[in-house]
């Protein structure tokens, strides 16, 4: 993070990114001076409402991120910055969007958790676009012209009011990762209780494990003996009333449809208190690591790993005829996970996987039998790009063979 000293110092010459996160209320004309070098401009957590004319003169920048300000409209200025690709505008107050404000070059659109009714049809004319998250909205239909998005892979749509499935996104060629719960199209009686209910206060929570999107998870015990659950939990605590992928509730919802699977992990039980709504899970063993780190900036929707990680081909294809049990799990029960990537996949040694993380899940049994089979087809997708991240980190004496042949035919086909 940087602060407006630095910048108006000129301390700040010649750098690629700049972070300011200062309560602004106006747009520091200081940055323009930046023009020459800055590519990636993050605003988020200020009081911004409106961008100057001036930033086009950013003829470098590639990405801006404004999320967490007070803006009402996508600035229009934005779509004359003639190379930006990222746009993230998350959590402002933003009702309209206009014609203008996409730049050809978009590739990844974030507006999520603001108040937009209707998108403009320009959404739909930037061939470039490959990730595009509307989540927590208020739009009650999608541009047709968002048929014609032949490079989208990953869209985001949950908690909004459309009372149509979008069937003219359903057939996109390369769509992927596809969350649509908390809509009204998608509105389910079903009381999923596959889990018991218990208290808040049965359990203690210790030390953070991790947080994502929907929520932080804990290490807890029990305060007292709860019979046949172990005494080691895990517990996930949502956030909030809608998270970047939609509603906890239809998280919650979809986890326990699916129930249990060796490859999953294990939910034991849940608490649904006002103000608490929380996931009691096993206890996932120390041992097991993240399997992948997500997408940068680079990769967009593609997962990444660490500098030097390798998979010998044994190993992926364990974990990968693990992962495909876990698919067809999943869909059996008509659940589409939306988020199927190794960075919500954990695995040991052996190559034995737990895979988690529903945020993004989305039940369709009440949807037309014909768009049933579009969405696991969708999520099919997402799996041959699994196979193809993992197959990219195979160690290259096993590039040779034939499974690694076999399972490179597999994703691509």
């Amino acid at each position: 993070m940087h602060t407006l000293s630095q910048l108006t110092s000129g301390e700040l010459a010649g750098i690629k990114r700049l972070s300011l996160s200062d309560n602004l209320t106006t747009f520091p004309l200081e940055i323009i001076s930046l023009a020459d070098s800055l590519e990636i401009l993050d605003l988020s957590g200020n009081q911004l409402s409106s961008l100057p004319a001036e930033i086009k003169q950013l003829t470098k920048l590639k990405i801006i991120f404004a999320s967490d300000n007070l803006f009402e409209a996508l600035p229009e200025v934005l779509g004359e910055c003639p190379e930006l690709e990222m746009i993230g505008f998350k959590a402002n107050h933003i009702r309209y969007v206009s014609e203008n404000a996409l730049p050809p070059k978009l590739r990844w659109l974030i507006l999520t958790d603001n108040q937009l009714e209707t998108l403009p049809d320009a959404v739909g004319q930037r061939p470039r676009m490959q990730k595009l998250a509307l989540a927590g909205n208020q739009l009650t239909s999608l541009p047709h012209t968002m048929g014609e998005l032949e490079n989208l892979e990953l869209l985001r749509i949950s908690a909004n009011q459309l009372r149509e499935c979008p069937d003219h996104l359903l057939s996109l060629p390369k769509l992927a990762w596809f969350a649509f719960a908390g809509n009204p199209f998608c509105q389910s009686d079903a009381n999923v209780e596959s889990v018991p209910h218990v208290p808040s206060s049965s359990f203690e929570r210790q030390e953070v494990l991790g947080q994502g999107a929907s929520g932080v998870i804990s290490k807890a015990v029990w305060n007292a003996n709860q019979g046949d659950f172990p005494n080691d939990i895990a517990v996930k605590v949502f956030k909030g009333e809608v998270t970047s992928d939609g509603y906890p509730q239809d998280e919650l919802n979809a986890c326990l449809k699916v129930g249990n699977h060796p490859s999953l992990v294990q939910s034991l039980a849940q608490v649904s208190e006002p103000g608490f709504l929380a996931l009691v899970m096993n206890l996932i063993p120390s041992h097991f690591k993240n399997l992948g780190l997500p997408p940068n900036f680079e990769t967009c929707t593609r997962d990444t790993f660490p500098q030097g990680f390798t998979l010998s081909i044994a190993q992926i294809e364990k974990i990968v005829a693990q992962m495909e049990d876990v698919f067809q799990h999943m869909h059996d029960s008509q659940v589409c996970h939306g988020d199927l990537y190794a960075h919500n996949t954990l695995f040991d040694e052996e190559a034995n996987i737990i895979f988690g993380d529903f945020g993004a899940a989305s039940m369709y049994h009440m949807l037309p039998e014909a768009q049933q089979t579009q969405i696991k087809q969708i999520e099919h997708r997402a799996l041959k790009h699994f196979i193809d991240d993992l197959l990219s980190v195979c160690s290259e004496e096993d590039k040779k063979t034939d499974a690694f042949r076999r399972l490179a035919i597999d994703a691509t086909q």
